[in-house]
């Protein structure tokens, strides 16, 4: 079946506190259009190395996460969601375009860093998730993580959003984020000092959009990427953590309570957004995903998988998708369907009644079916390259392909969800065939862009990671 009921019960969930209004000065939302009724509204929100087990929901069960699990109980969980890689930058050129993010420069850097060349991003001239909602009468708006490239030839406002807060680099200090900081807030195309914590200063900002598009009535896709729970490993009340860091990498910082911190400021402002839809009336027209890039950094949960970000083990594709949609998504329900980041923008497009640009058709699918109820699952079959460790994986039915530094592995998947029992000879018809299969999907792709490209999680670093070495 596609759907069956959750345990969840409303008794489990919080409402978060009320949310402040703020007016949002100096950003018009002028544009006349259809009435709210006619076209949902689409709220997406993206964490930032999320594990699969890090919200309640999901199975933590060290904290809870009210907010997120009340989007599970009046909405879609999907059990079997993966990210287009194991980092940030590819997919998000995934999920913005809706195809494998190897068939564009960009999508070969993980992530985009100081090493990556000058002039790769994502070009304006690619149609995107917002470009199309865009010309479809959608107000647009990024709040939060860009991490597409960079100015004067990258920008969230190039590439189909009317308006943008947030970072364009991989990540940025949670209190020194400042115009003079290395990385910087800004506000549309210009650099701004705001003071407070980030994720507080992107929920605020979130609630704010969402007033000023409930006055202007018209239909809207507000992309929430927050930065958190990408490192630094700061909590609301670790300013004093702020200081002391000299690099936003810190490999001698972060505890499990000061994730935990993190991730509740995190389901804190998740609620926020939720009571502004309420409040405004606007939530019974409105789609909200809730999801991450890739998976669980240092200190996630990612039980019951093994692995993590930067390696394409479960742990690090193996992300939370959930999806509410009042009247339209079933309450409670659950989907055992596999999925993929780059499936929201045909499913999104679905919802809004376009489509994508047919010069550039998706490799994601359109899951608006699913969605509804009115399909069961079906087989699908994923592919995956991580330049690092030399990794290459394959998902078919209940099988996997993996290969990670040398090493090749067959795995029952569903079975064996913690990759532990190699079946390459066993089933030897089986691994030579999904073998042959990445070959041949690899063959339509983007070559691997030759650089180095050392494991981020060596042994030096990560003690369970004892056997990974860097070259000196």
């Amino acid at each position: 079946m596609a759907h069956v009921r959750s345990t969840f019960t409303r008794r489990r969930f919080i409402q978060a506190a009320g949310a402040g209004s703020v007016a949002l000065a100096g950003v018009g939302f002028s544009r006349v259009s259809r009435a709210q009724a006619v076209k949902p509204n689409i709220v997406f929100i993206l964490a930032d190395d999320l594990g699969y087990a890090d919200v309640s929901c999901y199975g933590q069960r060290d904290y809870a996460t009210p907010n997120i699990d009340r989007l599970a109980i009046e909405g879609l969980k999907f059990t079997q969601g993966y990210s287009n890689s194991a980092s940030c930058s590819p997919t998000r050129t995934g999920l913005i375009t809706g195809r494998y993010q190897m068939r564009l420069p960009v999508g070969l850097e993980e992530p985009i860093n100081a090493t990556t060349p000058k002039g790769v991003g994502l070009p304006p001239s690619h149609p995107t998730l917002p470009s199309l909602l865009k010309k479809s009468g959608y107000g647009t708006a990024l709040v939060g993580k860009w991490h597409l490239g960079f100015l004067p030839d990258y920008s969230p406002l190039k590439s189909g959003y009317d308006r943008f807060f947030g970072i364009f680099g991989g990540a940025a200090d949670y209190f020194n984020h400042g115009s003079k900081s290395s990385d910087p807030l800004f506000e549309q195309e210009v650099p701004v000092d705001r003071a407070g914590y980030m994720t507080n200063l992107l929920g605020d900002r979130a609630v704010q959009t969402i007033e000023g598009y409930a006055r202007s009535k018209e239909p809207f896709l507000l992309s929430l990427h927050f930065t958190a729970p990408h490192w630094p490993w700061e909590g609301p009340d670790d300013e004093a953590e702020s200081k002391r860091i000299k690099n936003l990498f810190h490999r001698d910082g972060g505890t499990q309570k000061t994730y935990m911190a993190m991730m509740q400021s995190l389901d804190s402002n998740i609620g926020r957004v939720l009571q502004a839809l309420d409040v405004h009336g606007l939530s019974a027209n409105t789609i909200v995903v809730f999801t991450s890039d890739n998976g669980g950094e240092r200190f996630s949960k990612i039980w019951p998988f093994t692995g993590m970000k930067g390696e394409l083990l479960e742990g690090g594709l193996r992300i939370p998708a959930i999806v509410r949609w009042p009247g339209r998504v079933a309450t409670g329900s659950v989907s055992e369907q596999v999925m993929i980041s780059m499936d929201w923008m045909p499913t999104l497009l679905a919802v809004a009644g376009t489509q994508p640009d047919p010069a550039y058709p998706p490799d994601g699918e359109n899951l608006l079916a699913t969605l509804t109820g009115r399909a069961t699952p079906h087989p699908r079959k994923l592919f995956w390259r991580y330049y690092s460790g030399g990794q290459r994986a394959v998902r078919d039915r209940d099988w996997k392909y993996l290969q990670i530094a040398g090493n090749e592995f067959l795995f029952d998947i569903v079975q064996d969800p913690r990759e532990r029992a190699n079946l390459k000879d066993r089933r030897k018809d089986i691994f030579d065939r999904l073998k042959s299969d990445w070959e041949a999907w690899n063959s339509t792709m983007l070559a691997e862009r030759t650089r180095p490209a050392a494991y981020g999680n060596p042994g030096n670093f990560m003690a369970d990671h004892y056997g990974v070495t860097n070259p000196k």
